[in-house]
């Protein structure tokens, strides 16, 4: 791949085309092989949305026609373009639109409360905003930019400057070619979830994405089927969906999750890859019509974003067709494991060993590597590294670790070890680490015990205030749909199975515990509950 310059989209072309021709986009780049492919297969399905099919003609059309209208507003390349929207065809269009433009594309959570979002459209300072229905409300007078609503323009009694998103595409003509942007430009800006602290942006490449999109990991082909359901914001969903359009395939992405529905569109498209998190495979194999739907065309069903149980791998092993593969890594990059599942079954209590190209190490807390078996921070380096967080080189700087060589590594926030075999064994955020009267104690060995019964589905411990102990674990569990947990005789249960120092100090029973769009358990959140004031 070779560096470029910045071309001019409002540039006179008198070869003009109705879509951004193959031969204007680097082909090894996402958008150079999107548009490739709309060149060679333009009748081939690229995009499904609810009852909506684009082509890769249609496709690459609508792309080139946003990218041409934000370059007729005026926005630079490097500006930001943020897109608040629940999962739709125009919401993929805008992403992709806003990095054809040379515009940095800032996908932002639509359940944000308002002040959050102030606060990041604050920091990323958007150019141009694109809203969906739901969404209008919410950013009207956050933004100093125009505002592109998806579906028809605001009624007369809305303030701001908000233009509908099928005018806005007609705004002139499509642009011929992408704006050119070096390597090391932004390609998109994705917030962290926030669950440990104020969310970061995480500044990605086009490098970066055209490298991640390119791997060939998971089989990836122009027949594969990609179904999605979590929400566009996350990197959960735009990393398969940019490396399923890159290597040509389908994307059918769900507007929102829901199992039965999930299950049917498996069957109908004949889906070969999929990305969920935990809850999700969970839902899916608790739901009574599970069997009854045909998902023998999966090749490749992935999970990632949380910790998976050891018990729920056991069940999609025996289950669901074809490789089941976790991946555990960070957004910002530098640290992926992969545990293939179907292969290493005995390993099932693992998130696998390093992927290809990544560096990973554990390290203690006098920064220096640790001997394997021995529990530390996970930090890594790969090829997939983010460029930075927007404009916090505090941040920047607290993330890094520097090996005896030189060589740069990202903190994961993780606590692990690698057993004999090279395989990584999580044991919980470094943040969330206990100490008991001075030793330590990793919430994942404690879950690991709890989620041993047979009635508890979910798990977490976190730490409570102690004056004995400084901090003392408490656990908070939810039972297994049509069981009944008694917490005392649960604990005693657990206490009898745990280490002196480990002992929980006590149990709260939940239907559900908290956890972000896409299926995080909110921590911070458990921290804070009332039933924690009672431990002593």
């Amino acid at each position: 791949m070779t560096e470029t310059v910045a071309t001019d989209t409002n540039a006179a072309d008198t070869g003009a085309t109705t879509a951004i021709e193959a031969h204007d986009a680097p082909g090894d780049s996402v958008l150079g092989r999107l548009f490739a492919r709309a060149a060679s297969a333009p009748e081939a399905a690229a995009l499904t949305v609810g009852a909506r099919r684009l082509t890769w003609r249609e496709l690459a059309e609508a792309i080139a026609r946003f990218a041409g209208a934000v370059g007729r507003t005026g926005v630079a390349p490097g500006e930001r373009i943020v897109s608040l929207a629940g999962n739709s065809v125009e919401a993929v269009v805008a992403y992709l639109g806003s990095i054809a433009a040379g515009g940095i594309a800032v996908p932002l959570p639509s359940s944000l409360h308002r002040d959050d979002l102030a606060r990041l459209i604050r920091d990323c300072a958007p150019a141009l905003v694109v809203v969906d229905a739901a969404s209008l409300d919410a950013v009207a007078g956050l933004a100093a930019a125009p505002v592109i609503r998806i579906g028809d323009a605001a009624p007369p009694s809305a303030t701001g400057d908000v233009i509908g998103f099928d005018d806005f595409l007609g705004r002139g003509d499509p642009a011929t070619r992408p704006v050119a942007r070096p390597l090391e430009a932004g390609f998109n800006i994705i917030y962290s979830s926030g669950t440990t602290g104020v969310p970061k942006g995480i500044v990605h490449s086009h490098g970066m994405r055209d490298r991640q999109a390119a791997r060939g990991l998971f089989g990836l082909g122009d027949d594969s089927v990609m179904l999605l359901s979590t929400p566009l914001y996350s990197n959960t969903t735009l990393l398969p969906l940019l490396a399923t359009l890159f290597h040509g395939g389908h994307v059918v992405l769900m507007e929102k999750f829901d199992a039965e529905a999930w299950l049917a569109l498996a069957a109908l498209h004949r889906t070969t890859h999929t990305m969920l998190v935990p809850v999700q495979y969970q839902r899916l194999l608790a739901h009574p019509a599970f069997g009854d739907h045909d998902l023998s065309a999966f090749r490749v069903a992935q999970c990632t974003s949380a910790p998976m149980a050891l018990a729920l791998k056991r069940d999609i092993l025996a289950r669901w067709p074809g490789r089941f593969v976790e991946v555990y890594g960070v957004t910002e990059g530098g640290v992926t494991l992969i545990l293939d599942a179907t292969a290493h079954p005995n390993k099932l209590h693992t998130v696998g060993r390093p992927a290809p190209g990544n560096d990973v190490r554990v390290i203690g807390e006098d920064g220096r590597e640790v001997a394997r078996g021995e529990t530390g921070e996970v930090v890594g380096r790969s090829p997939f590294m983010m460029t930075g967080y927007w404009r916090r080189p505090d941040a920047d700087a607290a993330l890094r670790w520097h090996a005896p060589d030189g060589s740069t590594y990202f903190r994961s926030g993780d606590l692990g070890a690698f057993d004999a075999d090279g395989f990584l064994v999580l044991q919980g955020r470094k943040k969330e680490l206990i100490i008991s009267g001075g030793f330590n104690i990793y919430p994942g060995d404690l879950e690991a015990v709890l989620l041993a019964h047979p009635d508890v589905a979910e798990a977490a411990v976190v730490g409570a205030a102690s004056a004995r102990w400084g901090e003392t674990p408490y656990a908070f569990v939810v039972p297994h749909p049509g069981r009944e947990i008694e917490a005392g005789a649960l604990r005693e249960w657990a206490n009898g199975r745990l280490g002196r120092i480990q002992r929980l100090a006590g149990v709260s029973v939940r239907d559900g515990l908290p956890r972000s769009p896409i299926g995080k358990i909110l921590k911070t959140e458990l921290a804070s509950d009332p039933d924690l004031r009672s431990v002593t």
